[in-house]
Protein backbone atom coordinates (compact mmCIF):
# COMPACT_ATOMS: atom_id res chain seq x y z
CA UNK A 1 0.00 0.00 0.00
CA UNK A 2 3.11 2.25 -0.05
CA UNK A 3 2.74 2.76 -3.90
CA UNK A 4 -0.22 4.52 -3.53
CA UNK A 5 -0.18 8.32 -4.62
CA UNK A 6 -2.67 9.24 -1.84
CA UNK A 7 -0.02 8.43 0.35
CA UNK A 8 2.41 11.40 -0.94
CA UNK A 9 2.71 15.06 -0.12
CA UNK A 10 -0.28 17.12 -1.64
CA UNK A 11 1.34 19.88 -4.06
CA UNK A 12 0.90 22.53 -1.74
CA UNK A 13 2.70 20.81 1.08
CA UNK A 14 -0.37 20.31 3.17
CA UNK A 15 -1.17 16.64 4.10
CA UNK A 16 -5.29 16.05 4.38
CA UNK A 17 -4.72 13.38 6.84
CA UNK A 18 -3.02 15.13 9.21
CA UNK A 19 -5.72 18.19 9.79
CA UNK A 20 -3.60 20.79 8.34
CA UNK A 21 -5.60 23.32 5.94
CA UNK A 22 -5.25 23.12 2.68
CA UNK A 23 -5.48 26.43 2.45
CA UNK A 24 -2.04 28.90 3.03
CA UNK A 25 -1.22 32.32 2.75
CA UNK A 26 -5.22 33.88 3.69
CA UNK A 27 -4.76 37.28 5.06
CA UNK A 28 -7.28 38.70 7.67
CA UNK A 29 -7.23 42.27 6.02
CA UNK A 30 -9.27 43.05 2.57
CA UNK A 31 -7.49 43.62 -0.53
CA UNK A 32 -6.78 46.98 -1.44
CA UNK A 33 -9.65 48.81 -3.23
CA UNK A 34 -9.14 49.81 -6.86
CA UNK A 35 -9.05 53.24 -7.43
CA UNK A 36 -10.68 53.52 -10.12
CA UNK A 37 -13.52 55.07 -8.66
CA UNK A 38 -11.88 57.09 -6.24
CA UNK A 39 -12.22 60.17 -8.10
CA UNK A 40 -15.38 59.81 -8.54
CA UNK A 41 -16.50 59.93 -5.20
CA UNK A 42 -14.41 62.90 -4.56
CA UNK A 43 -16.18 64.75 -7.18
CA UNK A 44 -19.43 63.85 -5.39
CA UNK A 45 -18.00 64.73 -2.15
CA UNK A 46 -16.41 68.18 -3.09
CA UNK A 47 -20.28 68.65 -5.06
CA UNK A 48 -21.75 67.95 -1.80
CA UNK A 49 -20.03 70.16 0.71
CA UNK A 50 -20.06 73.06 -2.07
CA UNK A 51 -23.97 72.15 -2.03
CA UNK A 52 -24.49 72.77 1.12
CA UNK A 53 -21.93 75.87 2.01
CA UNK A 54 -23.89 77.64 -1.64
CA UNK A 55 -27.27 76.56 0.30
CA UNK A 56 -26.05 78.12 4.11
CA UNK A 57 -24.97 80.88 2.25
CA UNK A 58 -28.09 81.64 0.56
CA UNK A 59 -30.17 81.25 3.74
CA UNK A 60 -28.03 83.13 5.68
CA UNK A 61 -28.43 85.89 3.12
CA UNK A 62 -31.89 86.07 2.84
CA UNK A 63 -32.17 85.86 6.91
CA UNK A 64 -29.61 88.94 6.95
CA UNK A 65 -31.71 90.55 4.12
CA UNK A 66 -35.15 90.03 5.67
CA UNK A 67 -34.02 91.46 9.35
CA UNK A 68 -32.53 94.58 7.51
CA UNK A 69 -35.84 94.88 5.46
CA UNK A 70 -37.31 94.81 8.98
CA UNK A 71 -35.31 97.15 10.48
CA UNK A 72 -35.72 99.73 7.13
CA UNK A 73 -39.61 99.40 7.25
CA UNK A 74 -39.00 100.63 11.04
CA UNK A 75 -37.14 103.79 10.01
CA UNK A 76 -39.00 104.67 6.93
CA UNK A 77 -42.14 104.77 9.07
CA UNK A 78 -43.84 101.77 8.57
CA UNK A 79 -44.46 102.37 12.41
CA UNK A 80 -46.67 104.30 14.63
CA UNK A 81 -44.08 107.27 16.02
CA UNK A 82 -44.14 108.92 18.89
CA UNK A 83 -46.27 111.75 18.27
CA UNK A 84 -49.27 109.26 17.37
CA UNK A 85 -48.93 107.34 20.43
CA UNK A 86 -51.43 107.12 22.93
CA UNK A 87 -55.45 106.97 23.43
CA UNK A 88 -57.17 109.67 20.92
CA UNK A 89 -60.70 110.31 21.63
CA UNK A 90 -63.54 112.50 19.64
CA UNK A 91 -66.69 112.72 18.03
CA UNK A 92 -66.93 111.88 14.29
CA UNK A 93 -69.96 113.12 12.16
CA UNK A 94 -70.85 110.37 9.18
CA UNK A 95 -72.19 111.41 6.02
CA UNK A 96 -73.46 109.62 3.05
CA UNK A 97 -72.12 109.79 -0.61
CA UNK A 98 -74.65 113.02 -1.15
CA UNK A 99 -73.16 114.56 2.11
CA UNK A 100 -76.06 113.82 3.66
CA UNK A 101 -75.46 113.24 7.71
CA UNK A 102 -76.11 110.18 8.98
CA UNK A 103 -74.93 109.87 12.74
CA UNK A 104 -72.64 111.47 15.12
CA UNK A 105 -70.48 108.87 16.66
CA UNK A 106 -68.22 108.77 19.66
CA UNK A 107 -64.42 106.99 19.13
CA UNK A 108 -61.70 105.96 20.78
CA UNK A 109 -58.07 104.99 18.66
CA UNK A 110 -55.02 103.48 21.25
CA UNK A 111 -51.88 103.53 19.07
CA UNK A 112 -48.57 102.24 20.59
CA UNK A 113 -44.95 104.01 19.28
CA UNK A 114 -43.33 101.52 17.17
CA UNK A 115 -46.06 99.60 16.33
CA UNK A 116 -47.80 98.35 13.41
CA UNK A 117 -51.21 97.67 15.06
CA UNK A 118 -53.79 99.72 17.16
CA UNK A 119 -57.38 98.71 18.34
CA UNK A 120 -60.14 101.39 18.23
CA UNK A 121 -63.80 101.73 19.56
CA UNK A 122 -67.04 103.35 18.15
CA UNK A 123 -67.93 103.82 21.79
CA UNK A 124 -71.47 105.46 21.68
CA UNK A 125 -72.83 102.31 18.95
CA UNK A 126 -70.49 99.79 20.93
CA UNK A 127 -68.10 98.42 18.24
CA UNK A 128 -64.90 97.69 18.66
CA UNK A 129 -62.20 96.73 16.24
CA UNK A 130 -58.18 96.40 14.91
CA UNK A 131 -56.15 98.61 12.78
CA UNK A 132 -53.73 97.33 11.16
CA UNK A 133 -51.12 100.19 9.74
CA UNK A 134 -50.84 99.99 5.62
CA UNK A 135 -48.85 103.18 4.56
CA UNK A 136 -47.38 106.49 5.50
CA UNK A 137 -47.07 109.30 3.60
CA UNK A 138 -45.35 112.25 5.22
CA UNK A 139 -47.59 112.62 8.75
CA UNK A 140 -50.52 111.15 7.46
CA UNK A 141 -50.72 107.06 8.74
CA UNK A 142 -53.46 104.93 7.02
CA UNK A 143 -55.24 102.13 8.46
CA UNK A 144 -57.35 99.44 8.01
CA UNK A 145 -60.34 98.54 10.67
CA UNK A 146 -61.43 95.44 10.85
CA UNK A 147 -64.05 94.88 13.51
CA UNK A 148 -63.96 92.51 16.35
CA UNK A 149 -66.71 93.21 18.01
CA UNK A 150 -70.47 94.53 16.99
CA UNK A 151 -73.21 92.30 18.97
CA UNK A 152 -75.81 95.01 18.00
CA UNK A 153 -74.72 95.01 14.16
CA UNK A 154 -74.35 98.83 14.21
CA UNK A 155 -71.05 99.17 12.31
CA UNK A 156 -69.18 97.91 9.36
CA UNK A 157 -67.25 95.05 8.90
CA UNK A 158 -64.52 96.88 7.68
CA UNK A 159 -62.78 100.76 6.86
CA UNK A 160 -60.44 102.38 6.66
CA UNK A 161 -58.94 105.04 8.58
CA UNK A 162 -56.09 108.06 8.05
CA UNK A 163 -54.95 110.17 10.67
CA UNK A 164 -52.83 113.47 10.62
CA UNK A 165 -51.60 116.35 12.41
CA UNK A 166 -54.28 118.10 13.83
CA UNK A 167 -54.93 122.21 13.54
CA UNK A 168 -54.07 122.68 17.24
CA UNK A 169 -51.24 120.43 19.41
CA UNK A 170 -52.43 117.65 20.69
CA UNK A 171 -55.06 116.84 17.83
CA UNK A 172 -55.21 114.49 15.51
CA UNK A 173 -57.35 114.87 12.61
CA UNK A 174 -59.47 111.58 11.90
CA UNK A 175 -61.09 110.31 8.26
CA UNK A 176 -62.66 107.48 7.98
CA UNK A 177 -64.30 105.53 5.27
CA UNK A 178 -66.23 102.65 4.57
CA UNK A 179 -69.18 100.80 3.13
CA UNK A 180 -72.56 99.97 4.89
CA UNK A 181 -74.02 96.92 4.73
CA UNK A 182 -76.66 98.04 1.87
CA UNK A 183 -73.61 99.12 -0.19
CA UNK A 184 -73.72 102.97 0.86
CA UNK A 185 -69.92 104.46 0.50
CA UNK A 186 -69.67 106.78 4.01
CA UNK A 187 -67.49 109.22 5.09
CA UNK A 188 -66.85 109.99 8.46
CA UNK A 189 -64.57 112.93 9.90
CA UNK A 190 -63.51 114.22 13.41
CA UNK A 191 -61.04 115.61 15.31
CA UNK A 192 -59.24 112.93 18.44
CA UNK A 193 -57.32 114.25 21.48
Amino acid sequence: MSGRSGSSSHEDGADPRSGGSPIRQMSLWPPPRSTRHSAKRRRSLIVGVLAVVLLGTGIGTAAVWAMQRDDAATADGSSVPESYAGTWRGEMSQVDEEGDHVVDWGAEVKLEQGEERGVSEWYTLDCRGSLDLIGRTGDRLSFDYVETYDPGENCVDESELVVESGDSAGTLKAHWTAVSHDGTPMTSTGTLR
